[in-house]
This record gives C-alpha cells, structure tokens and sequence, in this order.
C-alpha cells in the first residue's frame, strides 16, 4: 500500500478515532467530578482537547500499526485512563459503575449521532459527500467497536469495573486482582492468539469473537435505529 493510499485512509480515520476516544475519557473525568472526585477536573482531563488524553501506544502507535497492516481497512485505538480516586466517590459502589459507564455510554451516544448524520450527506456531492460518509460510517464503527470492547467483564476495562461494583465482595475482590493483569490479557487476545493460531492453522481471534460480531450486530441496530438501512 502506497503513501498516498495510506494518507487517504488515515484521513476518514483519524477525527472518527479522536473524538471517541478523547469524548470516552472526557466523560469518565467529568461523571467523576459531578460524584464528588475532582482528581481528573484538577488535572486538566475534563476537556475535548485530545492533546490532553493522548497515549503513544493507545492513540499512535497502535492504530498506525493496524492501519498499516489492514491495508487502510481498519483502526482502533485507546487513551491515556482518566485518572479517578474511587475513594471520594460519595456512593463508592454506585459511583464507580456510574463513572465507568459513562464512557461506553458516551461512546453509544456518539455512534448514534454519527448514523443520524448520515441523513444530511446527501446534502453534499462528489468527493466532499464520500468522505463525510466514510468519516461517519467509521465513526459509528469505532464507537460500537469501544462501546463493546470497553464494556468486556475484565478490569480495567470499563466492563471490569461495572463488574466489580455489582458484585457481591466475594466474588468482586477476586476480579479486581485482575487491574494489573487486565491489560496484558486483553493484548494478548488481540495479538498473541491469532498469531499463535495462524501458526497452528486454527481461529483463535478471541478479539473478533467477543467484540468484533457484537460490534457488527449493535452497528446494524444503530443503523436500522436511524432508518439508514
């Protein structure tokens, strides 16, 4: 793939992949800041500047690298984790669910604006309607893919933490010892056991499984939602 393709696909990536994943972090900070934790408020993290939640891994290296390797057909990405000090929360339970949601939620919000847009690009013509429309179609895509991605039972992602503060302390503490591992897991699954299953000749795309279908799934929904399809 030449420069010219790869500068063409970044460019219907790029704004879909930073307003998710910066809006993401944005609405932790802020639901943490309204339940009483003003640790991310205090540190500049409750802003759409995305220079503010950049990773270089999450936010440059890894979409770069999946980009380059699909050929342009894919990117996926994460920020820097808004920090957030449970302990403040006025209702840590509740709170913690509440802040951890809200970034999923704010990523499902995102993905139906984008397929609502999707009425107005007709408005446009030529290459000016194309990339409003590839922009948007990849927008609800990358929405829906953190939507279910984040929403996994596996701290620390979003998902984990729903997970710990709905369940009872017994079953809640074991699953929270999973933080530090959490990340290492998930890296795993994205690219160790399809790399190890093309070595065997078997499917092990764990990650496809478990976010990618759902993700398709809660795109066909949002989309039929809209009356786009």
């Amino acid at each position: 793939m030449n420069v010219e393709a790869i500068l063409t696909a970044a460019s219907v990536w790029v704004i879909p992949v930073l307003l998710a994943v910066t809006l993401h972090e944005a609405a932790h900070g802020w639901v943490a800041w309204r339940l009483g934790d003003d640790t991310a408020y205090r540190m500049g993290r409750v802003s759409f500047n995305p220079f503010r939640h950049i990773d270089l891994f999450g936010t440059v290296l890894l979409p770069a690298m999946l980009l380059f390797f699909s050929a342009g057909r894919m990117m996926f990405g994460f920020a820097k984790p808004v920090p957030v000090n449970f302990l403040r929360l006025r209702r840590l339970r509740r709170d913690m669910v509440l802040v951890a949601l809200a970034g999923p939620g704010t990523n499902l919000f995102l993905a139906a604006v984008s397929a609502a847009l999707f009425h107005v690009v007709p408005y446009f013509s030529g290459d000016v309607m194309l990339w409003i429309g590839r922009n948007l179609h990849n927008s609800v895509w990358i929405n829906t893919l953190l939507c279910v991605f984040n929403m996994l039972p596996l701290p620390p992602l979003d998902g984990g933490r729903v997970a710990v503060g709905l369940l009872p302390p017994p079953l809640a503490r074991p699953l929270a010892r999973l933080e530090k591992a959490g990340i290492l897991i998930v890296l795993g699954a994205i690219f160790i056991l399809p790399w190890i299953g093309d070595i065997l000749g078997f499917d092990l795309n764990v990650f496809w499984w478990l976010v990618g279908m759902p993700a398709e799934y809660l795109m066909d929904v949002i989309f039929t939602l809209a009356g786009i399809k």
